[in-house]
Order: C-alpha cells, then sequence, then structure tokens
C-alpha cells in the first residue's frame, strides 16, 4: 500500500503541471497578439494626447527613453534624435526572466529597437528587430523565427505551441510594460520609470495593451506632486482605515454631484498637482480603506475609447489591499477642499507590476463618474 501511495503522489506530481498549463486563458497571446509588417514582427501602439505641442511629446519621450534604457547598465541607449522631425530612436540590451527558483534559473536576453515619432498631440511607439540570445549566447533567435503566429501557435491557432510559449508570453508582457511606461511619461507623471515584470493575473485578458488601439491620455497641466504631510498618527504613506460618516449625510452630499457618462469627465477635472486622488476600497460606510495615490496619476483612454484612471503609488507605500482589490472609487480632493469634485467607480484593469521598490500604477475603467 505504501509503494501504491508512492506512486500516485509521483503521477499527480507530473500531472500537476500539464493541468496548471491546461487552465491558463492565453487569449491575450493568440493570433495577432505578435503583429508583422512585411514578415518582420512591429509592434505599434498609437498614443493621442489632446493639447500637447510636438515639441513636449517630444521631450518627454527623449526623457523617458534616455533613462529607461541607461538602467539596462550596458550599451542600451538613444542612438538618433532629431527634434525638428520629431524623431527618437534607441536601442536595448536586458534580461527577461522566464522563472527562478532557488535552484535554477531560466532567462533569455532581449535585444530590441524602439522606434517613436512625434506630431502634435499624438506620437506613434515601435518595437522591432527584437532578437533573443539564450543560455549565455550559446542559442539565438530572432522573432521572426520564434514567436510569430507561424511558429508560436498550432496550425487552428487556438493554443500556444508548448516549447515556445514562454517566449511569446513574456515578449508580449514585455512590449505592454514598455507602453504602460510611454503613458506615464506622457501624462506627466514624476514618478521614476522602471523595467517591469509580469504578474500572474486570474482575470482574464483577450487583448495585450500594445494591440488595444490607440491610448488617449489627458496631460496634467501642472506635475509638481505634493506628498502629503504626516501627522502624529498618521503616516504620509499609510494606509488607514476609517469610519464613514452616518449614512443621512453622505446621501445629503451626494446630492451635490451630478453623475456623467464616464467619458465626459473633463479632461482638466483631475490636476494632481492642485490636489490628490485617494483610492477607497471597500463599500461598507464605517469599513473601507483609504490611501493616497502618492505618485499621482491622470485621465486616459485604452483599448480604442474606454475610459479609465491611472493611479501610481508611491515605492514606499503599502499595496497589498491594491493587488486584492478587483473594483475601488477614486477620488480628487483640489488643495484645501475636505469634499471631493471628482468621484469615480472603477474596476481594476489587468496591468503590470514593477520590481520591488519602484512605483506602481493601476489602470481602473471607470464604470461610474459624479462631479461637482
Amino acid at each position: 500500500m505504501k509503494n501504491l501511495t508512492q506512486v500516485l503522489i509521483m503521477l499527480f506530481c507530473l500531472c500537476m503541471p500539464a493541468l496548471l498549463h491546461a487552465q491558463r486563458d492565453d487569449s491575450k497571446y493568440l493570433a495577432g497578439a505578435v503583429p508583422e509588417v512585411d514578415g518582420k514582427v512591429v509592434f505599434t501602439k498609437d498614443f493621442s494626447i489632446p493639447g500637447m505641442s510636438q515639441d513636449t511629446i517630444y521631450s518627454r519621450l527623449l526623457r523617458w527613453m534616455d533613462a529607461r534604457l541607461a538602467k539596462n547598465g550596458n550599451n542600451s541607449r538613444v542612438v538618433f534624435s532629431d527634434k525638428e522631425k520629431g524623431q527618437i530612436v534607441g536601442i536595448g540590451d536586458e534580461w527577461i526572466v522566464f522563472s527562478s527558483t532557488a535552484l535554477s534559473l531560466d532567462r533569455t536576453k532581449i535585444l530590441y529597437q524602439l522606434t517613436v515619432t512625434c506630431q502634435p498631440e499624438k506620437c506613434v511607439f515601435e518595437v522591432e528587430k527584437i532578437r533573443f540570445n539564450y543560455r549565455e549566447g550559446k542559442e539565438k533567435y530572432t522573432a521572426e523565427e520564434w514567436i510569430t503566429d507561424k511558429y508560436a501557435l498550432n496550425k487552428s491557432q487556438t493554443k500556444l505551441v508548448r516549447g515556445l510559449a514562454k517566449w511569446r508570453r513574456k515578449t508580449v508582457d514585455f512590449v505592454d510594460a514598455l507602453c504602460i511606461e510611454v503613458t506615464e511619461a506622457l501624462s506627466a507623471s514624476t514618478a521614476a520609470q522602471a523595467p517591469v515584470e509580469e504578474k500572474k493575473e486570474e482575470k482574464k485578458e483577450t487583448k495585450a495593451l500594445v494591440n488595444s488601439g490607440t491610448t488617449v491620455i489627458a496631460p496634467k497641466t501642472q506635475v509638481t506632486v505634493e506628498t502629503p504631510k504626516a501627522t502624529a498618527t498618521t503616516p504620509a504613506t499609510a494606509t488607514v482605515t476609517v469610519a464613514a460618516a452616518p449614512q443621512t449625510n453622505v446621501q445629503a452630499a451626494q446630492n451635490a454631484y451630478k453623475e456623467v457618462a464616464p467619458d465626459a469627465v473633463p479632461a482638466d477635472a483631475i490636476q494632481t498637482g492642485n490636489g490628490k486622488l485617494v483610492i477607497v476600497i471597500g463599500e461598507e460606510p464605517f469599513n473601507m480603506t483609504m490611501m493616497t495615490a502618492n505618485a499621482g496619476g491622470s485621465l486616459g483612454k485604452i483599448a480604442g475609447n474606454k475610459p479609465v484612471i491611472f493611479t501610481i503609488l508611491s515605492p514606499e507605500q503599502p499595496y497589498a489591499q491594491m493587488e486584492a482589490a478587483q473594483n475601488y472609487t477614486v477620488r480628487f480632493y483640489p488643495n484645501g477642499q475636505t469634499e471631493p469634485s471628482v468621484i469615480l467607480e472603477c474596476k481594476k484593469v489587468p496591468s503590470q507590476a514593477p520590481i520591488e521598490g519602484m512605483p506602481r500604477t493601476y489602470i481602473g475603467e471607470i464604470l461610474k463618474a459624479k462631479i461637482k
């Protein structure tokens, strides 16, 4: 009986990876997730920034790309820039980690080119010329021969080919992370930008951010972020559980607000240089968590025309409750005001998590909006 038990345990352990693989939702990485132009892999993302000049877009993205590539600590750098034409080109060389345990490290070097083309109120961001150096350079592949639909999907294009699945997933996630960083740069976030690692998501994703159409960004008119001052009882970065006012007072206060369509919130309704964004988690009046997005945030649109709000927590802020939340509310308090001027009920959109010690950006799809 003991031998039989051991055999059953071994069979269970051998089957578990296959079962986990079968349960994974790979819809985000299926047909079209790795776009091709004339036989070459080229990820393209369009950004619309109403009211922003070409020079401003150019200067922000040049500053971002220069700092972003410098973090690689090698020959990654900006290799071409032309302010008049609004063009910036950079080359990158960094690690992508597939898995890491105490006994093994599975990773590859990814080499790539970034290209930005700036115009008044818009820009195009491209990631191309992707190559992989695996096993310390002993195995070398190009994106065209390794992660395209032809090689990385089965004949019916309904599943990823097991041996190439990790390459395709990680590359798409890598490009998505870059798109989030560009969004932060264009929305005038003062938070430092950094490489982003994949975060396991429980929610279903049907499309990668890079393939979700034009992202529309409402830039802040001021970019100075004021970190709330600490008090004797409440540190500036703490997560605070508060008791809400009685329901009758809440109802009276809500009467002063006008409900508008999520995509009708004015672009200048939220200016974190002139106030603060407060995230509210929970629905019970006497048991909800409130925390300030110390690094700011802004309004925007993703996946074609889906209105969202970006909120950014500074590195030292606790984020466990935000990670666990699926729905939350964002309130904007103008400086000197005790009542919010904007209240946004949101559903968290799956996004990438940064490495430890770096700012965390959360994207909330706006479901309901109220303004004063």
